[in-house]
């Protein structure tokens, strides 16, 4: 089985994103296939899984950090938005749901750190509903650098990889769904060169790697950041490639087996836990996610 039919012989929220972005299929059966995603495997278990109060169950005290990461991978299951199905599970979300550790704050209010800001903005801007006071707090709160960071009101000074990729996705849906603002686009071109300047993965001062787990490729990321995740931004935001991202691409091809897959090396322990993908073996998300990077990359 070649890669191509390997992925296809999958779950539809694989399918279909492999029909848009490898194959280049017509767009009424790209809309048919991503239609599945809501009645059939991943997404139909998730959604499944909610509770009439909006909520996800876990076996912790933050329900709501359980609504945030599932609600997130319905997102990047790309479940239609528009669906029957997203439009009852987010507005179970919108009128039940709050911020326990934050003045009871509506979920689409957001709370205080941008990390999760970042990905309240992105799932408010995916689903339809109004995040426009949690991009402006956003905007406010870029540092100078051009990053953000959750630790900026305990005194850093400096952005974080985490955080910035959070908040990046999340304008950059912001932007999709309204058209675009010229301060939320100067923050994306900041926070995006940010990125760039840094290599991506790359102490700006002394040229050496951050972190080893920026190579390590995961899914779902939640907050975290990892190369690939950084160069399928750039690609979706339409930055034109150059020489600062040649060492990343180059990562992420080294990273194809034999067989031309890639494998899951990471697994985040605060991600949603429904059945997908195991730890070491080809993963068809990291898979789907190179391609498409070293297709844009290349001019594909």
């Amino acid at each position: 089985m070649n890669v191509i039919d390997w992925l296809l012989d999958s779950d539809p929220a694989i399918r279909w994103q492999v029909m848009r972005d490898l194959l280049d299929a017509p767009a009424e059966e790209v809309a048919a296939e991503r239609a599945r995603v809501a009645t059939e495997g991943w997404g139909a278990h998730l959604l499944a899984l909610q509770d009439d109060d909006g909520l996800w169950p876990r076996a912790d005290t933050d329900p709501e950090w359980s609504c945030f990461l599932h609600l997130a991978l319905l997102r990047d299951l790309g479940i239609d938005p528009m669906s029957d199905d997203a439009r009852r599970t987010v507005g179970l979300v919108r009128d039940k749901v709050t911020w326990h550790w934050w003045d009871n704050a509506p979920f689409f209010a957001g709370e205080v750190e941008p990390c999760i800001n970042g990905r309240v903005v992105a799932l408010g801007a995916y689903f339809g509903e109004d995040v426009h006071k949690v991009v402006d707090r956003l905007l406010g709160e870029q540092m100078d650098d051009g990053g953000w960071n959750c630790e900026q009101e305990n005194g850093s000074t400096r952005g974080s990889f985490h955080t910035t990729i959070c908040v990046l996705e999340g304008l950059l849906e912001h932007d999709w769904a309204t058209g675009g603002r010229p301060d939320v686009r100067a923050a994306l071109a900041r926070g995006q060169e940010y990125l760039l300047a840094r290599r991506l993965f790359h102490r700006l001062s002394t040229g050496e790697v951050i972190d080893p787990a920026f190579a390590r490729f995961g899914f779902p990321t939640c907050y975290h950041y990892h190369v690939l995740r950084a160069v399928d931004h750039l690609r979706v935001g339409g930055v034109v490639p150059d020489d600062r991202m040649t060492e990343a691409i180059a990562l992420v091809e080294s990273k194809r087996d034999a067989d031309g897959r890639w494998p899951l090396e990471h697994v985040h322990e605060d991600n949603v836990v429904i059945p997908m993908e195991e730890l070491g073996m080809p993963s068809r998300w990291v898979t789907l996610r190179a391609l498409r990077v070293l297709r844009w990359a290349k001019g594909g």
